[in-house]
């Protein structure tokens, strides 16, 4: 229960995308999660956000066994959205707790999508 109540003020906190980003109309993330022994992919994911949105970027991490983990994309996106970038890749690892049940998280390849509001004359 603490948990969750520390992600929703965590929310909270950071506020709607629109207030934080109030050039953006929406951003997508869409990433794939690969073992890293064989590069096999075991899931692939999409999360979108839009002005209504919290701007709150750390994702949860969705291997089972894993403590504490999460994506965070928050300095990531803010320095697309910083450079007027539209899209942007790369690979992220969970920054969870390794143990014995979830020793290897592999790598998360991962590609933002980034709308800008249309500029009215």
């Amino acid at each position: 229960m603490a948990k969750m109540d520390l992600k929703k003020e965590s929310m909270l906190v950071s506020g709607l995308v629109s207030e934080r980003y109030p050039g953006v109309s929406g951003i997508v993330i869409h990433m794939t999660y690969c073992k890293k022994a064989a590069d096999q992919i075991l899931l692939a994911r999409t999360v979108n956000f839009f002005p209504s949105s919290y701007a709150f970027f750390n994702l949860g991490c969705m291997i089972k066994d894993c403590l504490q983990g999460g994506l965070d994309f928050t300095s990531i996106i803010a320095n697309l959205v910083k450079k007027h970038k539209k899209s942007g890749s790369g690979k992220i690892v969970c920054n969870g707790e390794k143990d014995a049940l979830a020793p290897d998280h592999g790598t998360i390849s991962y590609e933002i999508s980034i709308e800008y509001n249309k500029k009215s004359n």
